[in-house]
């Protein structure tokens, strides 16, 4: 039986801390009232983090279910997902399995990837076929969180994470992810982390700046204890009533809790000297057997168990027990959860450090046979990471290679790329000083570094992913390789090329594919290649090469049987075909791309295809309603949040062209923190920039865009439209800062340009034709410019050019009012970027002025200003605003109305429309009239109302021209 005992980590009370934990109970209680919260306490080794954790748990014990996961020191390779494992593990004793189950969600197998335990639960072995779902590393995050959310809607729950410093990346990256997409329940993460571990690029510093910086978590730093607190904390240990002992103690504790407890003990004699002596102080009274059990512990990277402590130790039982006591006794070890640990973690790195080389590697070769042990008796526990840290330490770098090559593996099955890279360095590292190190790993060196790179990749480390394919593209041209390897190395490269936003992927494909022909007969190999090309084809405006290039890779799919690739050979030829005009074929090829994606991922890639190329073709609601039905998909996959975000993004832009923009905003707004390769980041920034033009911020638009100007211009050489969109962001800044010349520059620049030509050119021209019409209405001269976009426009293939949009952008290009009359009526129809539904009325407008028609002129742009208001669009409002005030049309249409509505207004009402008229914001009436914001607020949608408009805008014009009279309605 283990050894039981009640042992607290200190006997005194807490000192010093009662703001911080004061702040912790605030959060706890924000966190309990619905609003989820997370914190990180942090400070330096030894300032009291786990002591203040414990507190503040004990505290909401009774209140809350508390959860608790530890990261551990593996030497630099970590255990993938530990402190996640321990949240699970503590969740399931206090909620049952079965509740975790069902709460976790349609992805809820991929729990089983960290806690295969989970399934000998009576009620998950009952469910469905759990272990044969497929499964994602977005599942695994999303039933991780899903089933957190669930949870947490019925009872507060509080997920507390000790010794972050030592997090796997994996843990990082889901700790990401729950912070940024759960926003609802009673949750509160709370996070220890040692500021004085790691430097400026540890990833664990990073992730906790990038948290911070979002606002998604706030900081409590522990400082050193004050003078006053230092005495108090000495008072309630010793009862030293000697000044100059006293003195000694403050001066060489620092500040510090841990190092005034250890001084405290040792003050009955004389002070050591050093640190290493402070700690190790109460180590050198212990006996033999005691001293040998605290030698033990200290090579463990976590809590040990009573059997594991047995089986190192060699001690029988009786022996152990008393060892066991008197370490506790003295308080270098405290029992955690009927496990052994060291009190800090500082006394475990001091006791470790006496060990003796010889007398280390002993150690660590016991830890390493008995896990062997535990893992020959039940197969099911995968103790690997430990196995190969111990091997490593133990100097047996056979058996570490082995562990850690099978570490590497198992972390890649559990989705942790990052610590599988972390393994799969280490295995490159143990590799030359293995003499049969192919034999052992059961690998060879060149397949090892294929797979290592896969993981690299899909930790989101293209780069070294490259120079890890690199190397082993070079150690293949020194000696005989197997063809079809080389053919994935140079496939592999052409992949990670993509993915850094480089050049260089089509000739590394072209060289595969002659690698093949001459030496492979694998027809499915062969279909994989040309899909890539055929991809980077297309992505790069060479349509014609890509419609080849992906007409045979369908040949060679359909002779492999080759349903996947099949599938993408046919997505990739529809979205090329198109681009060239031929839809009917597009069409054809997307219905056989759907009918062959023979697996869920592929109908979301499917979908994800051909939602984005029906927005290039200007058929917004049916590309809406296509990504929709892909967000759907991903939430019956149970991957909403994560895989399901791309779809979102596929969202943005027919949303942006339909004039929603409050869900644009939305959408932009969730920002779910997935690691993504650089080329896919310039899409979102592209529409970023846009919404932030439409909502008149231009300066901002301007600034995101020169911040990623360089990558961007980066990603052009390789994925044309990237280039496309970047013109339109562009266009929609100089349009936000009311400088149509500057927008027609962009558009000069397109027509300009000699590079290869796509569909995405059509919506650009189209903008062009509303810019001519602003620049003709200051008085530019517009014929060449004219001229230019109707030749464009009419060489773009007819099939690219909808019925609609060639009505519109004729009455634009050649305005009158018969011709902008029906313009105004297409661009009203369906697909029609929504602001064309105000352009088409303010060049209506004008030309109505023109022929004297100035009271139809004033009705339409009254219809004109309020679609704007209703988009939100603040450059045609302002636009629309200036032209009625220039032309004074507003002051004609209102007149007639405003001079009895003037004088319905209140006294109060009129002072607010002369503050509007200023320009002012609600905010600022409210300060000018020392109101409350509520009530200005009140007062303008008065004003609104009684004067029959639809936008402040309006409210002050009608100010602006009316002020003489609204001066004398106040007057008298």
């Amino acid at each position: 039986m283990p050894f039981t005992a009640s042992a607290s980590p200190s006997a005194a009370r807490m000192v010093g801390r009662d703001e911080e934990r004061a702040r912790l109970m605030a959060l706890f209680d924000r966190a309990s009232a619905g609003e989820p919260s997370a914190v990180v306490v942090a400070g330096e080794a030894g300032i009291g983090k786990s002591r203040l954790l414990r507190e503040f748990a004990d505290a909401v014990a009774d209140r809350a279910d508390v959860a608790v996961g530890r990261c551990v020191d593996l030497g630099g390779t970590p255990a993938p997902y530990g402190a996640i494992l321990g949240l699970l593990r503590d969740i399931t004793a206090q909620r049952g399995a079965a509740d975790v189950w069902q709460a976790a969600g349609p992805g809820r197998a991929a729990l089983l990837l960290l806690m295969p335990e989970l399934a000998e639960a009576p009620e998950v072995a009952a469910s469905a076929s759990p272990t044969a779902a497929v499964t994602s590393p977005d599942r695994l995050r999303e039933a991780f969180v899903t089933a957190v959310e669930s949870l947490a809607e019925h009872r507060p729950l509080v997920l507390m994470i000790e010794d972050l410093h030592w997090a796997d990346e994996g843990t990082l990256t889901l700790l990401s992810f729950l912070l940024r997409v759960v926003t609802r329940g009673r949750l509160l993460v709370v996070l220890g982390w040692r500021t004085d571990e790691g430097g400026r690029s540890d990833p664990v510093r990073l992730f906790l700046g990038e948290a911070e910086r979002a606002h998604l978590m706030e900081r409590i730093t522990l400082d050193r204890l004050d003078p006053a607190s230092v005495r108090t904390l000495i008072s309630t240990l010793t009862r030293i009533d000697d000044p100059e002992v006293l003195h000694r103690l403050e001066e060489r504790a620092e500040g510090i809790p841990f190092f005034v407890e250890e001084l405290s003990r040792c003050a009955d004699g004389p002070l050591p000297d050093t640190l290493r002596d402070i700690l190790l102080a109460r180590y050198g009274l212990l006996d033999e057997d005691a001293a040998a059990v605290v030698r033990v512990v200290s090579a463990s990277d976590a809590p040990l168990e009573h059997e594991t402590l047995a089986a190192v130790s060699r001690l029988d039982e009786g022996r152990l027990n008393d060892a066991i006591r008197a370490a506790v006794r003295t308080g270098i070890l405290v029992v955690d959860d009927d496990r052994y640990a060291f009190r800090h973690a500082l006394l475990r790195e001091a006791v470790h450090g006496e060990l003796l080389p010889g007398e280390r590697a002993s150690l660590h070769r016991a830890y390493a046979e008995h896990m062997q042990a535990l893992m020959d008796a039940d197969p099911r526990r995968d103790l690997h990471a430990a196995l190969a840290h111990h091997w490593q330490y133990a100097h047996d770098r056979r058996r570490a290679l082995i562990a850690a090559v099978t570490a590497m593996f198992s972390a890649k099955a559990r989705y942790a790329f990052s610590s599988a890279a972390r393994f799969g360095g280490l295995v490159l590292e143990l590799w030359d000083q293995v003499d049969d190190a192919e034999k052992a790993a059961g690998i060879d060196r060149l397949t090892l570094m294929l797979r290592i790179g896969s993981i690299l990749r899909n930790a989101g480390d293209s780069e070294r992913a490259l120079t890890v394919v690199d190397s082993a593209l070079a150690d293949a041209r020194q000696t005989r390789i197997d063809p079809v390897l080389h053919v994935r190395l140079l496939r592999d490269k052409a992949v990670y090329l993509t993915n850094l936003a480089r050049p260089g992927s089509v000739d590394l494909l072209r060289q595969a594919l002659t690698i093949i022909q001459g030496q492979v007969d694998d027809d499915r190999l062969s279909a994989g290649v040309l899909c890539n090309l055929a991809g980077r084809y297309m992505v790069a405006g060479h349509f014609p090469e890509a419609i080849d290039a992906s007409t045979r890779a369908w040949d060679c799919a359909v002779r492999a049987g080759a349903e996947q690739e099949m599938s993408v050979a046919r997505n990739v030829r529809g979205g090329s075909r198109a681009h060239v005009g031929d839809l009917d074929g597009a069409f054809d090829d997307y219905t056989a791309a759907l009918e062959h994606a023979s697996d869920p991922s592929a109908k979301l890639r499917y979908r994800v295809n051909y939602s984005d190329l029906l927005t290039i073709l200007g058929r917004y609601r049916e590309a809406l309603t296509i990504a929709e039905e892909g967000l759907a998909q991903a939430r019956a996959l149970g991957v909403e949040r994560t895989s399901g975000s791309l779809m979102t993004q596929n969202m943005v832009q027919p949303l942006l062209e339909l004039g929603r923009i409050d869900r644009v905003d939305e959408l932009l707004a969730q920002d779910l923190e997935q690691r993504t390769f650089p080329v896919f980041r310039m899409y979102t920034t592209t529409s970023r920039v846009r919404a932030l033009a439409w909502h008149g911020h231009q300066e901002k638009a301007a600034a995101l865009l020169r911040e990623q100007q360089a990558a961007l211009e980066a990603a052009e050489i390789t994925e044309r439209q990237v280039w496309y969109y970047r013109l339109h962001a562009r266009i929609a800044i100089a349009l936000s800062a009311g400088d149509p010349a500057a927008a027609f520059d962009v558009v000069r620049e397109m027509l300009d340009d000699d590079g290869p030509q796509a569909a995405h050119r059509v919506r650009i021209l189209f903008e062009a034709a509303a810019i001519i019409g602003a620049l003709h209405a200051r008085g530019v001269g517009v014929a060449d410019a004219v001229s230019q976009v109707r030749d464009a426009w009419t060489a773009a293939p007819e099939p690219l050019r909808p019925a609609a949009w060639n009505g519109i952008l004729d009455a634009l290009l050649a305005p009158d009012p018969d011709a902008l009359q029906h313009a105004v009526i297409l661009a009203d129809g369906d697909d029609i970027p929504a602001t064309f539904r105000v352009v088409t009325r303010l060049e209506l407008a004008r030309s109505l002025v023109a022929a004297g028609r100035r009271t139809d002129a004033a009705d339409v742009l009254s219809e004109a200003s309020r679609i704007a208001a209703e988009l939100a669009h603040v450059p045609l409002q302002r636009a629309v605003a200036e032209f009625g005030a220039a032309s004074g049309l507003v002051h004609e249409h209102r007149d007639a109305a405003a001079g009895p509505l003037l004088a319905e207004l209140t006294a109060r009402e009129r002072q607010v429309l002369e503050l509007l008229a200023e320009g002012l914001s609600n905010g600022q009436i409210a300060k000018r009239l020392f109101i409350s914001v509520k009530t200005a607020s009140v007062h303008v949608s008065a004003i609104l109302r009684k004067l029959g408009v639809a936008t402040r805008t309006e409210a002050a014009v009608i100010a602006t021209s009316g002020r003489v009279a609204v001066a004398h309605s106040a007057d008298g």
